[in-house]
């Protein structure tokens, strides 16, 4: 009777195992450290929402890290697995001489997401209104810095003599010291901008994206030996991440809006949508998570004229294309 009883329990937990088996299975965890939260980065929001991570037997833990520094600072001693930040930051760890360098594998915005935003209402925007004026800038060394003085001299404006330039200001307060009166113009990211428009603060008349052209403002990144040693799971990632970028390229931006609005519950769906339309309208997701060279050589020349660039940094020794394109193959 014992051994029937065994016999029984084996045959059923047999059953248990064929039945449910998929479900038990492991998923792989992947840390990720996103340097802000932001409706910029609304594809990745999107892999999450519509379960396309899990599709690939992945588990994303996916944490706000503030700033290029900290995100760095985190994935160099592994409290992170996956950076989601500037590509510039790439470059700034590999002048330091790092043994193990940090690659970029899958691009997500390919063009800058900030707007310049006027005190008044200018019905016949032109560059050169900017001559004289005060205006309110972002941190230095940063994505936004440097492209806000490409454009500033792609416009024949010297960011240092033609206006009187802050950009001592704290990312943070940047938007508070333009409402509080400080600047005639102001560089803010979404949905800032936006949300000062409506509330008549302020008034959008240009856009950095669209005036920069296409760089790689935003990618997931990992040290090379985490790579090497997780190129699967790494393959799986991307694959769920253009999933996402083929889905919010496919859809309106109310339907996307409406997808990641649980990321953002302090934002009224009207304004997400606004915002969605408006990086969607300039190309500001990127299609797919291939980083191509021309890309990354405007990258370099953003930071060459903002006197940025320690030095030039070869393609293929800090981008991982081997992973995007398998994760598009398939």
């Amino acid at each position: 009777m014992k051994k029937g009883k065994v016999y029984l329990s084996i045959a059923l937990l047999l059953v248990c195992l064929s039945l449910f088996g998929c479900s038990q299975e492991t998923k792989k965890t992947v840390r990720v450290g996103e340097v802000t939260h932001s409706i910029f980065y609304a594809p990745q929001y999107v892999a999450v929402s519509k379960g396309y991570f899990e599709e690939e037997g992945l588990e994303v833990e996916l944490k706000t890290t503030w700033g290029g520094d900290k995100t760095m600072t985190s994935l160099l001693s592994d409290g992170i697995d996956v950076a989601l930040v500037g590509s510039e930051t790439s470059i700034y760890v590999q002048s330091q001489g790092a043994d193990d360098p940090v690659v970029n594998f899958a691009q997500l915005t390919e063009n800058d997401g900030t707007f310049l935003v006027a005190r008044e209402k200018i019905e016949n925007f032109s560059w050169e209104q900017l001559k004289g004026s005060t205006f309110l800038g972002q941190r230095k060394g940063g994505m936004p810095q440097m492209v806000g003085e490409y454009v500033l001299k792609q416009h024949n404006i010297d960011p240092k003599q033609d206006l009187e330039l802050i950009q001592n200001i704290d990312f943070a307060n940047v938007a508070n010291a333009f409402a509080s009166g400080t600047g005639d113009y102001v560089q803010l990211f979404e949905p800032t901008a936006s949300i000062f428009e409506q509330q008549g603060k302020g008034h959008i008349v240009a856009s950095f994206g669209t005036e920069s052209g296409k760089v790689p403002y935003t990618s997931f990144m990992a040290k090379e030996s985490y790579l090497t040693e997780n190129e699967e799971t790494m393959e799986k990632f991307t694959r769920a991440l253009y999933k996402a970028q083929k889905w919010v390229d496919e859809h309106s931006a109310e339907e996307v809006a409406k997808e990641i609005a649980p990321q953002f519950e302090d934002t009224s769906l009207e304004t997400i949508e606004t915002v969605v339309d408006r990086y969607k309208s300039q190309d500001s997701y990127a299609k797919d998570p291939l980083l191509n060279k021309a890309e990354w050589n405007q990258l370099e020349e953003i930071m060459k004229e903002a006197g940025e660039l320690p030095k030039n940094v070869d393609y293929t020794k800090l981008v991982n294309t081997k992973i995007a394109k398998k994760a598009m193959e398939e």
